[in-house]
């Protein structure tokens, strides 16, 4: 190859990011477009983290550091196979990184999971956290509140289920999200795990974070602060899950206090059904679960119907498969090998790579998906060394950007999310908030175009 490495990043969350620092790290010449269907960077950061996590959110000063090296570009608004195919990529780049993520709700299995009331959470984080492709209505209508899952998603959705809306204010949501918060009668939250507490999938950071309301009462329920061998050799090896348990344990004995909302902690349940009435939830069905001292569960045969009026499942997050790529539909991941993209026959897809939850599945924290980015970069600059990259006919940077301008695509560019950035901070500083989000995609569009 006569000129430098030209790369395109499919996904401008977390791991797509990594993948472009990774890459011009590793060289002087090589530069990057990472494009994104959204007008906006930083994937799940923005729309799937709750809006009451400001330490978590900090992380994307790190990112925006990392974007505003003039080697990478963010082309906003323009999502892969619909408004660029994969052919056109490979016209204008020698190497293709798909990062996408991660946006849908994985299903659960049980009867009545369809009815109206059954919603997911990931479709509540999208909703709360002001995604512009969702409806800006929610029915927020239940008194009580069955939460299912026993991971940060579930969590968030449980706390900011459980919060006043007044208690969110100062933080970034929208104003039609804090409107339908302050409207909702929920007085109780309960948050169902199947597995025990030396199982959990929460950080200790979240878990604290459910008793930091003044008006929330969070209580563990102990008759399911069971532990098997396979409990206290997770808790001996990893410090986080020890941390949860000292906190369970201790919020399950404390002495309970007077507050307007509780939220409900129960483990070694599992859901078998959501019970319904004319097409309603009116209820959850759960079954008692006893440890078997591998770290898994079994079924009591002991039944327990729980009076709520609407079920969130929060039991994982499910990429979506991409046009003209191989997908695994039971992991929900591309195939690959150290990242490279692996076809139906077992063979690399030339300059096809993949990081990022849409590599590995929908587990881990931030700092997994810089490593595993790391892995994908490996591959790719190994190949370019070995001589295994195609060549892109067009390595003109300007070509790609031209060439969606000249199709009238109004892409949003990096300068173009600083505007939108300012814009909302701007919202934000006569009400003392730090943000206020702009939700509307063709309003957002047209702050970043100017």
């Amino acid at each position: 190859m006569n000129r430098p490495l030209r790369v395109a990043v499919i996904g401008a969350g977390p791991a797509g990011i990594y993948a472009a620092d990774h890459l011009i790290k590793a060289s002087e010449t090589v530069t990057v477009d990472i494009f994104d269907k959204l007008p906006t960077p930083y994937g799940l950061i923005r729309y799937g983290v709750a809006p009451d996590h400001p330490r978590i959110k900090e992380i994307v000063n790190a990112l925006f550091r990392i974007l505003d090296n003039p080697r990478i570009r963010f082309v906003g608004n323009v999502s892969y196979g619909v408004d660029v195919k994969p052919e056109e990529l490979s016209r204008f780049y020698d190497a293709t990184v798909i990062s996408t993520g991660a946006e849908k709700d994985r299903s659960l299995d049980i009867p009545g999971i369809d009815l109206q009331g059954s919603f997911g959470g990931a479709d509540f984080a999208s909703w709360f956290n002001g995604h512009p492709d969702v409806p800006r209505d929610w029915p927020l209508e239940a008194r009580e509140v069955a939460v299912i899952g026993a991971g940060n998603v579930a969590i968030d959705v449980a706390r900011i289920l459980a919060k006043t809306a007044d208690e969110l204010l100062v933080t970034e949501i929208p104003d039609n999200v804090y409107q339908a918060l302050k409207s909702s009668p929920v007085t109780d939250v309960h948050l169902f795990s199947r597995r025990g507490p030396g199982q959990v999938k929460f950080t200790p950071q979240e878990l604290r974070e459910l008793d930091h309301s003044p008006n929330v009462e969070v209580i563990v329920h102990p008759e399911g602060i069971e532990f098997d061998e396979a409990s206290l050799e997770a808790m001996r090896q990893t410090r986080h899950i020890k941390m949860c348990v000292d906190i369970l344990q201790n919020w399950a004995v404390r002495d309970p206090r007077d507050r307007p909302r509780r939220l409900h902690l129960y483990f070694l349940q599992a859901p078998i059904e959501v019970l319904g009435e004319d097409g309603k939830v009116v209820g959850l069905r759960t079954e008692t679960q006893e440890l078997t001292g591998d770290g898994w569960v079994r079924g009591t045969g002991e039944f327990t119907d729980w009076d709520v009026q609407a079920v969130y499942r929060a039991v994982g997050y499910l990429s979506s498969a991409l046009p003209d790529l191989p997908f695994d539909t039971k992991t929900g991941t591309i195939p690959h090998a150290a990242g490279r993209v692996i076809d139906l026959d077992g063979e690399h897809v030339p300059g096809t790579y993949v990081a990022g939850w849409i590599k590995r599945g929908p587990v881990g924290l931030i700092g997994h998906t810089k490593g595993c980015s790391g892995e994908t970069v490996a591959s790719l600059l190994e190949d370019q060394a070995a001589g295994r990259l195609p060549e892109a006919p067009e390595g003109d940077p300007a070509a790609p950007i031209a060439y969606l301008e000249q199709r009238g695509l109004p892409i949003t560019t990096w300068a173009g999310w600083q505007l939108l950035d300012a814009f909302e901070i701007a919202l934000g500083e006569p009400h003392g908030r730090k943000r206020i989000k702009v939700v509307d995609r063709d309003e957002m569009t047209a702050i970043s175009r100017g």
